[in-house]
């Protein structure tokens, strides 16, 4: 099959039809958890978001697939991408970021340390192809990767999960990273494997991330390293029993989005009132209004 990026460009490929069709695919949304939940596991955030908190950009957010798992994850996020049919199912399906319409290739428009971590899936590869002759892949790889590091906390990390078509983009891309400021490499997930290999660009910013004011628990050494990649239990041989396997811990949340889920510790009557503001911030008309009897529990019938 032609890779999508040789199709057409993003914003047209993701019209309405094929926007629909990409969200509602059982198929795609587990690959698309899956995928963000590793990003997630090789994002590494500090000890101080064990329990969620942190600010991520998902970057290529779409209609919000993968925001779910952050939301999930008990994390704050802001999307940005570039098909407005996809932002438009996002909205549609109740996402919990907030998102804007935006080339990545062009730049983030982001104020400076503004986020904890970032992450991007299935979104750098249609960075490598020019668009017309004024563009170059490469320009437009470095107004990303140095407005991405700008917007970036010290200490952050961000992890990019990418399809190339050759070593060639690869070195491309990391070259483009590098030349922005950041360290890291790339993490390549059961490289022997057709179907199930995967390739992560894992970036960070500087050193250790500054907690947050009253932490009271200790900091792990600022020093980063490029993590291991997984590979399948029967090429681990005797290195079995000594490695650290992934496990995805949300196999029972499989095709779930993260529509109408509590915060931790919120009341039924708090949630109502939050999904209301919500309908209202977005111009959703015919909103029930607040009374004293919002979220009361009804009265056992007999």
């Amino acid at each position: 099959m032609s890779r999508p990026e040789h199709i057409a460009p993003p914003e047209i490929f993701y019209g309405d039809a094929e926007a629909g069709k990409y969200t509602s695919n059982s198929r795609v949304q587990h690959i698309q958890r899956s995928m963000t939940e590793r990003a997630l596991e090789l994002l590494a955030l500090p000890p101080f978001f064990a329990d969620g908190g942190a600010l991520l950009l998902d970057i290529g957010c779409g209609s919000g697939l993968s925001g779910a798992v952050l939301t999930d994850a008990g994390h704050e996020w802001v999307g940005a991408d570039i098909s407005p049919a996809m932002l438009e199912v996002a909205l549609e399906e109740e996402a919990e970021g907030d998102m804007l319409l935006a080339d990545v290739g062009q730049g983030l428009g982001f104020r400076a340390g503004m986020f904890d971590g970032a992450v991007s899936i299935s979104v750098l590869q249609w960075l490598l192809n020019a668009e017309n002759p004024r563009t170059s892949p490469l320009s437009r790889l470095l107004a990303f990767f140095s407005t991405l590091h700008a917007t970036l906390r010290n200490g952050a990390r961000a992890v990019l999960q990418f399809y190339p078509e050759s070593d060639t983009q690869v070195h491309l891309c990391m070259q483009a990273a590098t030349r922005a400021g950041f360290g890291g490499g790339l993490v390549v997930d059961y490289p022997n494997s057709k179907k199930a290999k995967k390739l992560f660009l894992v970036l960070w910013v500087g050193g250790a991330m500054v907690p947050p004011p009253g932490w009271q628990g200790e900091l792990a050494s600022a020093k980063h390293e490029v993590p291991q990649g997984l590979v399948a239990e029967h090429e681990m041989g005797k290195a079995a029993a000594t490695q650290v396997k992934y496990e995805k811990k949300r196999d029972g949340a499989k095709g779930k989005k993260g529509k109408g889920k509590r915060k931790s510790g919120e009341s039924t009557k708090e949630w109502i009132v939050r999904k209301k503001e919500l309908y209202r911030t977005r111009g959703k008309e015919d909103v029930p209004l607040d009374s004293k009897f919002t979220g009361r529990k009804r009265k056992d019938r007999f």
